[in-house]
């Protein structure tokens, strides 16, 4: 988040490797820029003249990977005195491609706790709807219907909403990972239920049973890994919309708020289109986003194949 007044919206530096025909390794120009008081914008002019080389995997000012390791290696270090702006800079000077590997961080994690949210739902209620059926799994089915009905994008908007602003970003980012997931449970109980109400009935479980296991000991024990593999791969396909309701949240500044750093977040200051047809590097953002879950939707399509006992 460290600002620099003078590289305002400062545009993407490309790093090359050759000066005047002659090669001196990695390297940027520098950049100065001006306020146009004509058509309102920031216009940058490129120094070809003094190369800055750059340093790969040095030592700069401290800080915590993950929050957790404290380092002070960097992937690239400039000049004293030097800008690197890779993807360019953003309305207040911050540089974007740092951001989006900060922002990273919390997008991520956003998909996987609210994944293990869901998942964990998903199992317990399925579990018991299709193990012991009966009113049991009638409410459970009436229940699952009910929130399947609901539009899923208003009531993400109506729940984050209903977040008291004065919470803090770390508060938020939990309530916001507990929303997606206990939205998203509803789709994975209800394919836990149907594979139980199959299972319950086999040979194997009326042994155990018969042998004095506790339904618990019966679910946990030999109907659950049967089908594992199955609910893996489902949560895989599942972490990209996870990642997606972050985002859209976030874009539409109910979800993550600064200073907390997300890909959400990001884009947020890229709504407006007159911005971004001048400072278009201001929606990189969105690229992350599309590989990211393009990788989540293909690893779980591939394990989802991988691990079909019809496949042949």
């Amino acid at each position: 988040n460290q600002r620099d007044a003078e590289h305002l919206y400062a545009p993407p530096q490309s790093i090359n490797l050759w000066h005047q025909g002659e090669f001196i390794g990695p390297y940027v120009y520098e950049t100065t820029g001006e306020a146009d008081l004509v058509n309102f914008r920031w216009v940058y002019e490129t120094d070809r003249t003094s190369p800055r080389k750059l340093e790969f995997f040095c030592k700069g000012k401290a800080y915590n990977l993950f929050g957790l390791i404290r380092s002070d290696t960097h992937l690239f270090c400039a000049p004293e005195g030097a800008t690197v702006f890779l993807w360019g800079a953003d309305r207040l000077g911050r540089d974007v491609f740092s951001r989006i590997l900060f922002g990273a961080q919390l997008s991520l994690t956003v998909g996987l706790i609210g994944i293990t949210v869901s998942f964990v739902l998903g199992i317990f209620f399925g579990s018991i709807a299709g193990y012991f059926g009966g009113k049991t799994d009638w409410v459970i089915n009436r229940m699952i219907e009910i929130l399947r009905s609901l539009p899923e994008l208003p009531l993400w908007l109506a729940l984050s909403a209903a977040v008291p602003s004065n919470w803090s970003p770390v508060a938020v980012f939990f309530v916001i990972s507990i929303i997606l997931g206990i939205l998203d449970w509803p789709g994975l109980a209800r394919a836990v239920r149907s594979k139980f109400l199959s299972l319950r009935e086999e040979e194997y479980v009326k042994a155990a049973e018969m042998m004095g296991a506790k339904p618990s000991r019966v679910i946990r024990k030999h109907l659950l890994p049967n089908f594992m593999s199955h609910l893996i791969a489902s949560a895989t396909l599942s972490i990209p919309a996870m990642i997606l309701g972050e985002t859209a949240l976030s874009f539409l500044g109910l979800g993550l708020r600064a200073p907390a750093v997300s890909w959400g977040v990001m884009l947020n200051d890229a709504q407006n289109l007159a911005s971004i047809e001048i400072y278009w590097w201001t929606a990189i953002p969105m690229l992350p986003i599309i590989v990211v879950v393009l990788a989540f939707n293909f690893l779980g399509d591939g394990l989802r194949a991988s691990l079909d006992p019809y496949k042949t």
